[in-house]
């Protein structure tokens, strides 16, 4: 859809939204197994290189849970609009992962590192109204209110010059550094999607307990 969007002049800003009370509850970890069983590849990354990539501005109504790819994909959008009751998490290194979607650099610029590493290796959290304050999201709401205020921004985005809204979008993202490193994150995820340690990890989700990376160095 995000290809298409590219290409088609009629379309001005997209806008990115959920039903139900959650933005997205992350990558199917049964094709995380299955990767790194040997049996296909992960889908993630097609869409992650095609969102980064994106010219026309992108706008985010999240009404509640943004987990793994649903928290870092915001990153990748210019205005975002959040729930009270959202709660954005990246719990990549508690499944032997790392982070994708060039969120190893962006999301340390956004928040800082300590705040991020905590997100990242601890599996640490923000709310919404956390994520607003830390300069993630334009404004916490109700959960009724988020995909009307979403509309709305993308409405007044329509009716900008689409030129020069493309070119300021240009000049404040650093487009090539940003797909450099989803590049280099990529092929590190891949090789650890085969590692031990996410092996245990999707075991140990899938027979429903606790994970033991202890008999890991």
């Amino acid at each position: 859809a995000l290809l298409s969007a590219s290409s088609d002049p009629t379309v001005r800003v997209v806008l990115l939204g959920a039903e139900g009370d959650a933005f997205t509850a992350g990558n199917d970890l049964a094709d995380f197994a299955a990767v790194a069983a040997g049996r296909g590849e992960s889908r993630a990354h097609g869409f992650i290189e095609a969102i980064a990539a994106f010219e026309k501005p992108i706008v985010a109504a999240v009404p509640g849970l943004a987990v793994g790819v649903g928290a870092t994909m915001q990153l990748h959008c210019d205005l975002v609009f959040v729930s009270e009751t959202a709660r954005l998490t990246t719990p990549f290194v508690g499944l032997g992962l790392t982070p994708e979607a060039a969120s190893s650099v962006l999301l340390p610029a956004r928040i800082g590192h300590a705040r991020a590493f905590a997100m990242f290796a601890l599996g640490e959290g923000l709310t919404g109204r956390e994520a607003a304050e830390l300069g993630l999201a334009n404004a916490v709401l109700p959960a009724a209110d988020v995909l009307p205020a979403a509309r709305e921004a993308a409405r007044r985005l329509t009716r900008q010059p689409l030129g020069a809204v493309i070119a300021t979008k240009r000049l404040m993202r650093e487009g090539l550094h940003v797909m450099a490193r989803i590049q280099e994150e990529g092929a590190i995820f891949r090789d650890r999607l085969k590692s031990a340690e996410a092996v245990e990890a999707f075991t140990a989700f899938a027979q429903k307990r606790a994970p033991d990376f202890s008999r890991f160095p």
